[in-house]
């Protein structure tokens, strides 16, 4: 399902993704193409990208070709999910302790349109952290670790 989806395999291709979004959610999925878990989210984002093209945009971006940004976000679990709307990095409260990306796939297309609604509702107010709609049962629970401390 992928296929459908724009990749972004170098640190120059998500800057210029992150410069050139404009007024739009930027929507950037960190993962593993042949990773099972990413390819059930994949299909999740491919099927509600026609939906939402007027609200968001939807790229993929391997981990393993941008370590840059892997490490910058400290990416330690596979997928996760970081918004952006005009250059400015979203943050979401799931009600988890990391509040800078979303980490595994949406349980339903439904949790993603909801949670794109409100962050593109709350950036287009100017604020930096909006609350997750999505059910705190549907949002994966994950310890957080700290490489290097």
């Amino acid at each position: 399902m992928s296929l459908f989806l724009p990749k972004l395999s170098c640190k120059k291709e998500v800057d210029e993704v992150i410069k050139s979004v404009a007024e739009k959610v930027l929507v950037l999925r960190f993962g593993r193409d042949e990773d099972s878990v990413c390819m059930e989210l994949d299909e999740i984002l491919s099927k509600t990208s026609h939906d939402l093209s007027k609200m968001a945009g939807i790229y993929l971006v391997d981990v393993n070709k941008v370590p840059v940004y892997t490490q910058y976000f400290d990416i330690s679990y596979i997928p996760s999910t970081v918004f952006f709307f005009n250059g400015q990095h979203m943050k979401v409260d799931y009600g988890s302790p990391d509040h800078t990306k979303f980490v595994g796939s949406f349980k339903t297309k439904q949790d993603f349109i909801d949670l794109i609604e409100v962050i593109y509702r709350g950036a287009m107010r100017g604020k930096l952290i909006v609350r997750s709609p999505i059910d705190p049962r549907n949002v994966p629970k994950y310890d957080l670790l700290y490489q290097g401390i």
